[in-house]
């Protein structure tokens, strides 16, 4: 069986690495496999980061081009591609909703389904020669696992419309400036870097990440108590004994 996605855990860290070569093309395969590594992460109580990096020179170029050529031209072809794209937000939704902290590290291309994976994570890092966006606008098509609503959200309107609609790719240095991304950094830096990330934000106790990602989610979502849920995650986490440990380690000056 062809391996898409491998996945590595050390200490609070796992690491999903994309390794379908030459550029990471999606497929149901691929698609499958990150949904498996989503099981994996879930039921490891001690990991709190997922990082999720390539093997090649590609973050991910999107949708599988042979697979596109095969199934294009007919009506249950077109059938297969709107299911696969289904089942595409339908994990990156997932994705979206882990209880750890999701990191991508981009250190090449990531364009279309492969951006639409890095918008599903909480926190981005680009090599400044990345290129990133939502180019579907050139084939006549849109990005459709979920681009056009978490660019907009991330991003504003504003962005969204720029380089949705007009089909653009960014490089990753004018990324943080448009909100892609958190951070820039020169390539020879970026896998140093992202590492460096995750390992201190596993530092940081599972629970009270976990807290703080769902009073961040609430808050933008209409309908819902961001008040109360901030109240709610307090209360559990004053209980919780590391907390405890902590803070009394801060108010004792160690």
């Amino acid at each position: 069986m062809e391996q898409t996605v491998s996945l590595s855990i050390e200490g609070g860290v796992a690491t999903a690495t994309l390794c379908r070569p030459p550029v990471n093309a999606i497929n149901e395969a691929w698609v499958d496999r990150l949904n498996e590594v989503l099981d994996e992460v879930a039921q490891a109580g001690q990991v709190g980061v997922l990082r999720i990096r390539s093997s090649g020179r590609v973050f991910c170029a999107g949708a599988d081009l042979a697979l596109m050529r095969s199934i294009f031209d007919s009506a249950a072809g077109r059938e297969r591609m709107i299911a696969l794209t289904r089942r595409m937000q339908e994990v990156f939704a997932r994705m979206e909703a882990l209880p750890q902290v999701t990191l991508a590290e981009i250190g090449g291309a990531a364009m279309g389904g492969g951006f639409e994976l890095a918008l599903a994570c909480d926190l981005r890092i680009v090599s400044d020669t990345a290129r990133i966006g939502l180019p579907e606008a050139r084939l006549g098509l849109l990005p459709a696992a979920g681009g056009t609503q978490r660019m907009t959200r991330i991003c504003g309107e504003a962005v969204a419309r720029r380089l949705i609609l007009g089909a653009e790719l960014v490089a990753g240095a004018d990324a943080v400036g448009l909100g892609l991304a958190q951070w820039s950094a020169p390539a020879a830096e970026l896998e140093a870097r992202a590492q460096a990330m995750a390992t201190r934000l596993a530092e940081l106790p599972p629970q009270t990440l976990v807290a703080n990602k769902h009073c961040i989610s609430v808050a933008g979502r209409s309908g819902e108590n961001g008040f109360g849920a901030e109240l709610a995650g307090s209360g559990l986490l004053l209980a919780a004994p590391e907390t405890q440990r902590r803070v009394t380690a801060f108010l004792e000056g160690k």
